[in-house]
């Protein structure tokens, strides 16, 4: 048996007893979204700290706690607080609890974010439904031996963002009256927000927003096969040319600010779904 899979089986002997249905959708919530598990009808709620496997969310604004319940009629499956690569943690721990998801039935992905934009048309308060992805972390969760139970040494990343749930959520923003931009993320190690230099280089690589994570955890889900969604809040403007000194609490100011317009976006597409 590998690693991961006596880690794997070791989580979920822990998780077993204690929830109640399989979980259809995998949410992992980031900053601007923590509000959408007010929305759970929640079976049951435990701490990372009690997880065999989970590492602990260091960042303030995320809370550190799984949750088990019912949204939008389908049975989910949401991380209130991820782990990100500047905290120190290896790209394997980051991406686990997606490998945990898969292994209790999970078949859709869905991954929030806060991010900073490049896109001259994008401004702080904006959402953007991911469609593609650059990576320039430094690193991938799929490096080291490959076990063909979890999925492909090579797995295609044509559609790293479902069409098919992409229309879904456009069709629901439309019906809301919510302005939604489609573009791509481009992914950064952090904890440094960017140079001027930096922002120009992003935006000529084709990128639209800037942020700190959500590309390992979609690798490791197209790797098992899962459906993925992302969805970004803009929270602040990185335009080269009249670019401020960063403003962190104005930041989640404006994460959660536009917290309810995505916590609806995505409550009508797993209820579509």
């Amino acid at each position: 048996m590998t690693e991961l899979k006596q880690q794997l089986a070791e989580t979920l002997k822990a998780l077993g007893p204690r929830i109640k249905r399989a979980p259809e959708v995998g949410i992992i919530l980031g900053t601007g979204l923590g509000g959408l598990t007010k929305e759970i009808e929640s079976d049951v709620v435990i701490p990372y700290e009690q997880i065999p496997h989970f590492v602990h969310s260091t960042v303030e604004t995320h809370a550190g706690k799984l949750h088990f319940g019912r949204l939008a009629g389908k049975s989910v499956m949401a991380m209130q607080g991820r782990f990100h690569y500047y905290e120190g943690y290896t790209m394997k721990q980051i991406t686990y609890p997606v490998r945990v998801m898969k292994a209790l039935g999970v078949k859709v992905l869905v991954v929030s974010n806060a991010c900073g934009c490049v896109n001259p048309q994008y401004r702080a308060g904006d959402l953007m439904i991911m469609e593609d992805h650059i990576n320039l972390l430094g690193d991938n969760p799929l490096i080291g031996p490959n076990d063909n139970d979890f999925g492909p040494r090579f797995p295609d990343m044509s559609e790293p963002y479902s069409h098919r749930l992409i229309e879904i959520a456009e069709k629901v923003a439309m019906e809301l009256k919510i302005k939604v931009h489609r573009g791509t993320f481009i992914a950064v190690a952090g904890p440094n927000l960017e140079t001027r230099a930096e922002y120009r280089m992003m935006r000529l690589l084709g990128a639209d927003v800037v942020g700190m994570s959500s590309v390992p955890e979609c690798i490791v889900a197209k790797h098992g096969g899962m459906e993925c969604f992302g969805m970004s809040i803009v929270t602040d403007e990185g335009f080269a040319d009249c670019l401020q000194p960063a403003d962190i609490p104005h930041i989640l100011k404006t994460a959660a600010d536009a917290e309810p317009k995505m916590t609806a976006i995505m409550k009508g597409l797993i209820g579509r779904m």
